[in-house]
């Protein structure tokens, strides 16, 4: 059986299978939290393996509006989507590039000539999810602003990249990967030389374009993400990945949003 989907490094690198209870007592669950971790691949915390494991679900907030004729509750991605801010803050798969896909059509319709904000702080994800961002992002008629919050690793990075000249954008202390496409495949000769292909196509398509948004030869891109290459974000602005660093030191107004600087 040939694997059909090709994610990026920072997704499901050590899969285990058929853990069950080969493990016995208290090797188990430290055993456990070890798997966790490495499938997290730039998480780093201050907190514990203990503490990581036992943490709670994110929970989304909600914001209640009142009006004349009552209140109404948003949770925060909705109400924000009005403001044509739009969240990727998870790694990226078919399901969450549907929901951002959505989001951007949404707001193409309602006003094609006011810019779109995209949030990003994602250690990346699936290829082909990715793809259906970008290509969504470059045919739509709003400039898209990218704002790197945190990570952008690999497809988050190239995401980021993809936003709108002049409008790519990170906060100071954001961290920016890029990286080579991992994928594996098995069964016969034929069916691997047929995925081999289709990796190597992927690897240089996405050079291609990388070199295009970033100004950098494509020798350059090549070399660079044969292996990951994190920057700052004053590195990724020498690199031409993204346009600028904001600050809130920056505005001459202080009263505006920080993101008014595109």
């Amino acid at each position: 059986m040939v694997s059909e989907t090709f994610k990026d490094r920072t997704n499901e690198d050590f899969a285990v299978k058929g853990q069950g209870n080969t493990i016995g007592g208290i090797f188990k669950p430290i055993l456990k939290t070890m798997i966790e971790s490495r499938s997290l691949d730039y998480t780093i915390s201050s907190k514990r393996p203990s503490e990581i494991y036992a943490a709670p679900e994110n929970v989304v907030p909600m914001v209640v509006e009142q009006s004349g004729v009552g209140e109404r509750a948003f949770d925060i991605y909705s109400r924000l989507l009005r403001e044509r801010i739009v969240f990727l803050g998870t790694p990226v798969d078919d399901q969450v590039a549907d929901s951002i896909v959505a989001q951007l059509l949404f707001l193409d319709a309602e006003d094609p000539e006011k810019d779109i904000q995209l949030y990003i702080n994602s250690p990346g994800g699936s290829v082909y999810a990715g793809l259906a961002i970008y290509d969504t992002m470059q045919q739509i008629r709003p400039d898209v602003v990218t704002i790197c919050f945190g990570l952008a690793a690999s497809m988050g990075a190239f995401l980021l990249s993809g936003g709108t000249k002049g409008k790519r954008m990170a906060l100071p202390s954001s961290r920016i990967m890029i990286h080579q496409p991992l994928g594996g495949a098995q069964g016969q000769a034929v069916e691997i030389e047929i995925q081999a292909k289709e990796i190597l196509y992927i690897k240089k398509r996405l050079n291609d374009m990388l070199a295009e948004h970033t100004g950098q030869p494509f020798d350059t891109i090549a070399a660079d993400t044969e292996r990951d290459f994190f920057m700052s974000a004053q590195e990724a602005v020498d690199y031409g990945l993204i346009d600028k660093v904001i600050s809130r030191s920056d505005l001459s107004d202080p009263t505006v949003p920080v993101t008014s600087l595109n």
